[in-house]
């Protein structure tokens, strides 16, 4: 990550992280302290994560509380914040289905509260995590390339990741706020807690451990963008370094596909689990056979190129499971949710 770290220019600032306790925040915070930033403040109200996988750095401040909450925005906003990484989010689509009301109200007010503040406070950029595998239409030509934005979206998240950007968009033009959108496909990696709203990965590896049968939705020849997490923070740190990525998208992206069932197999294949695969149906919502991100505007633009590879991603993820299993085990929440469909 050493050219990312020289680019970003973090030495000695105050970095806010919202949703910084889940998986990619997490990792974003130990990148941060790793390129000298002074104090990150992580703000995070554990509706999707565990407060055991907040990193111990000497120089991060924790504080539990929702982006919804004032007193607790007024606290972390206090600190002096020259940087904003936005990462909280109600997550994702079947959740959004489920709880609609609940994602408008953090995806949606969520953002323009934290965009607020960052505006009367003087921040000066302002990093949003969007999402390429929602707002890209289903019958758009791939790779999926950033000016293919639809408005036929399927999912409330999907709609409230659009909002996100169109509100990012606002607070550029309206009061010069350095805002950097990046669009994520399919992250995964260490530090992701599995249960019923959550990724495919971390919940194919807890089954599989479990030694029980992964469920494969549809036909299991779907593909996605699956991205190592410590790819994505690259990318959102390059982004920020770079003032000619201001106001702009881009795709954070592995560049390769991976089919559902290959994932499966891969996962039983590295744990050991010989319970095989489960057919279940597609979600109603779920519309998307391939997603492949078009990594070149990002690599044109921020110089991002992934670096690590699917197998080194999975390896490293397993070890991160088995290193960590009876935290995750209690974490692990498959409570009912509104859906009778077991979600992967």
């Amino acid at each position: 990550m050493s050219d990312a770290l020289a680019t970003g220019g973090f030495e000695g600032r105050t970095v806010l992280v919202t949703g910084g306790a889940g998986a990619i925040g997490s990792n974003l915070c130990r990148a941060l302290a790793a390129a000298g930033a002074g104090t990150i403040v992580v703000l995070d109200d554990l509706s999707s994560s565990a407060v055991w996988n907040v990193p111990s750095l000497p120089n991060l401040l924790f504080v539990e509380g929702s982006v919804l909450d004032d007193i607790a925005l007024k606290r972390v906003f206090n600190r002096g914040i020259d940087d904003v990484f936005h990462l909280a989010a109600f997550f994702a689509n079947q959740n959004s289905v489920d709880y609609p009301e609940r994602d408008l109200a953090v995806n949606g007010m969520g953002i323009l509260k934290v965009l607020e503040y960052s505006r009367l406070t003087g921040v000066d950029r302002f990093v949003y995590a969007s999402s390429g595998c929602s707002i890209y239409p289903c019958d758009a030509p791939l790779p999926l390339t950033e000016d293919l934005i639809t408005l036929d979206l399927g999912t409330p998240y999907q709609i409230t990741k659009a909002l996100g950007e169109l509100y990012c968009n606002y607070f550029h033009k309206q009061y010069g706020l350095k805002v950097f959108k990046t669009r994520f496909f399919n992250s995964f990696g260490p530090g992701e807690v599995p249960g019923r709203y959550r990724n495919v990965i971390p919940n194919f590896i807890y089954w599989a451990l479990r030694g029980e049968p992964l469920p494969v939705t549809g036909t299991g020849d779907e593909t996605r963008d699956f991205t190592y997490v410590g790819d994505i923070v690259r990318g959102m740190i390059l982004a920020a370094g770079c003032e000619g990525a201001v106001g702009e998208a881009v795709n954070l992206g592995s560049g390769t596909e991976t089919s559902v069932r290959d994932l499966a197999e891969t996962i039983n294949a590295k744990t050991g689990n010989r319970a095989g695969l489960r057919r279940i149906d597609r979600r109603k919502w779920d519309h998307k056979d391939r997603l492949l991100a078009s990594i070149d505007k990002a690599e044109r633009l921020i110089g991002y190129r992934p670096q690590t590879s699917f197998e080194e991603g999975l390896d490293a993820t397993i070890a991160w499971f088995r290193e960590n299993w009876e935290s995750i085990r209690r974490s692990a929440d498959f409570g009912p949710g509104v859906s009778p469909a077991l979600l992967v």
